[in-house]
């Protein structure tokens, strides 16, 4: 605010006890001081206003960057998805055009259809249901020990 030394209080000081008088000097310093504390006050009062004022122009232009920088992305995808759709129509319109899938008779004929062996068969007769190992094989047809 004010820049005052030491030299500069006493005069004031000395001024004050001569004009005032040493009678009501004490009642006059309180109320100086009373002064000087609500001016400090208001002072802290508006430089805090304006550090908030400072602070919300500070969101506003973050606030508008982190906007634009939504928008962009929007307007990347936006651009990227109709291209894409647009190669897709266009590789699909290609593919029909190109070559339409004709139909194919299966060749099949209900009367020969091969039925599936039943397993009490297969067991009656001595069909093979399970792979043997070459050992298995081995002690399967070794003939019998005479004892």
């Amino acid at each position: 605010m004010i820049d005052l030394g030491i030299s500069k209080m006493a005069l004031i000081g000395a001024v004050a006890l001569i004009v005032i008088g040493p009678e009501k000097l004490p009642r006059v310093a309180r109320t100086v001081g009373a002064l000087l504390g609500k001016a400090q006050r208001y002072v802290s009062d508006v430089k805090a206003e304006v550090n908030r004022s400072m602070d919300l122009d500070e969101l506003k232009k973050m606030r508008e960057t982190v906007e634009g920088a939504a928008r962009d992305v929007e307007n990347s995808i936006q651009t990227t998805a109709s291209d894409f759709e647009n190669t897709w129509s266009a590789t699909t319109d290609a593919a029909l055009a190109s070559e339409p899938p004709s139909y194919k008779h299966p060749n099949k004929n209900w009367r020969l259809k091969q039925g599936a062996m039943p397993q009490w068969y297969k067991a009656r007769n001595g069909v093979r249901t399970r792979a043997l190992s070459g050992a298995a094989r081995v002690a399967r047809f070794r003939p019998p020990r005479a004892r």
